[in-house]
């Protein structure tokens, strides 16, 4: 079985977050063949990462609370099993309206991986810990934005479109294998609660009222929504205005996706360094100095692929700074409810992404302003967003810490005996929360 603080144990979790790139990028090289064969236009192509989006945000609702009831792994189980099943699918669709009813189906099984990452980092760690945790699984994860559009582009060269879902597949039996076989319940304590809709809505107006969560709430929609701006209309601007082939663009994504690799890395060490607020900062002043620098370069007229390319690089940079410090700051107040939180931050991550990407579709491949523009005002508000709740943040990790300490000291009581504790430590151990 694996255990916390192990590689093996982060290398499955970064796999886990990954299934929801792998699922979308490979394909991405493929979205203008997969029109041309299928007898549709870019906009109904579009569709297939739009609802995509719309299953992964629905499906985040339902699996957080049954997790925080029945336990991470039967659950993670299950939603694998689904994923693998709809990617089956959506390699044998005959025409787009079934390659887009299996791609939801598909998001609804990938959803499920994600949100028992996050709840899983969450049982293991917390505070700067956890966002250490996210950012090392961030930066393994962002492996697969690099390689997969590379893998997408050659097997379409080579072999079409539909190969790409049947790698999929493997990859998917492949996990679920690995998760029976080595991965421990990390949930200790499930909540007694029943599942119902009223009890799931009022557990989410409970998050809804923490400011700080809304904060940081905020910080991972806007930033993940330009991210999939750019998923969405990368391959129409690139191939379509700027003539790449589907190889050369696969190269062009992937060179991007470079600064997320890097990055990742970066933060894992500097958060335990200068805490997850200031490295929060650092991330949304990558994000808006990428988009502004993509505005400038269709301003200015320059080399679009090079400078695209490069400014992107800069906004996925200052994604992998921000996004896994503000999802673990968002979680840090809610150990028991861990499952939930993360089902929240992620319907709310993907619903944004999926209107943005629907509206987008639209106008796909018409101009490259359009792209440029996204990034900046998302990157922008971003910053704004960090600016304006940075005192709000101090003061709930600091809560979070102590509250930590005060259930390390409760372990401590336990294990001793309350008969045979210090009285010091009794009177601290029976302290409420904070």
């Amino acid at each position: 079985m694996l255990r916390a603080n192990t590689i093996g144990m982060t290398a499955l979790l970064a796999l886990l977050t990954a299934f929801g790139p792998v699922a979308t990028d490979m394909y991405v090289p493929s979205m203008p063949d997969i029109g041309r064969l299928l007898g549709t236009d870019g906009s109904a192509v579009q569709w297939t990462l739009s609802a995509y989006l719309v299953g992964f945000a629905i499906g985040q609702i339902i699996y957080g609370p049954i997790s925080d009831k029945y336990g991470r792994k039967p659950t993670l189980l299950i939603a694998l099993a689904l994923f693998s099943g709809a990617s089956l699918v959506c390699a044998v669709a005959p025409n787009i309206n079934t390659l887009i009813a299996a791609r939801t189906l598909q998001a609804l099984g990938g959803c499920g991986a994600i949100v028992m990452a996050r709840a899983i980092v969450r049982d293991l760690y917390s505070g700067e810990r956890a966002g250490c945790e996210l950012s090392r699984m961030g930066a393994i994860m962002s492996v697969a934005p690099v390689f997969a559009p590379l893998v997408g582009g050659v097997v379409q060269a080579w072999l079409g479109w539909r190969a790409n879902f049947i790698i999929i597949v493997v990859i998917g039996v492949a996990t679920i294998v690995v998760t029976w076989r080595l991965l421990p319940e990390t949930l200790h304590a499930r909540r007694a609660v029943s599942i119902t809709l009223m009890n799931i809505l009022r557990s989410y107006g409970g998050f809804a009222s923490n400011r700080i969560f809304l904060a940081n709430l905020g910080i991972v929609a806007l930033s993940y929504a330009g991210l999939f701006a750019w998923i969405s209309d990368s391959p129409f601007v690139l191939q379509d205005l700027y003539g790449l082939s589907p190889l050369e663009f696969s190269v062009a994504f992937a060179a991007a996706c470079l600064g997320s690799l890097i990055s990742g890395a970066i933060a894992a060490s500097l958060v335990m360094r200068i805490g997850m607020d200031r490295t929060i900062g650092l991330g949304t002043l990558g994000l808006a100095a990428g988009g502004l620098s993509m505005i400038a370069s269709c301003a200015l007229e320059l080399p679009p692929v090079t400078t695209f390319v490069l400014s992107m690089a800069l906004y996925q940079a200052g994604l992998m700074f921000a996004m896994p410090q503000a999802v673990a700051c968002a979680m840090m107040p809610f150990a028991d409810r861990a499952g939930s939180a993360s089902s929240l931050l992620g319907f709310v991550q993907q619903s944004s992404a999926a209107l943005l990407g629907a509206l987008i579709g639209y106008n796909s491949g018409r101009s490259a302003w359009l792209l440029a523009a996204t990034l900046a005002a998302t990157g922008c508000l971003s910053l704004i967003l960090w600016a304006c709740s940075r005192n709000s943040r101090g003061g709930e990790i600091r809560i979070a810490k102590v509250n930590q300490v005060a259930v390390q000291v409760r372990t401590i009581a336990d294990g001793v005996g309350q008969h045979g504790a210090h009285p010091c430590i009794r009177s601290i151990a029976a302290l409420p929360s904070a």
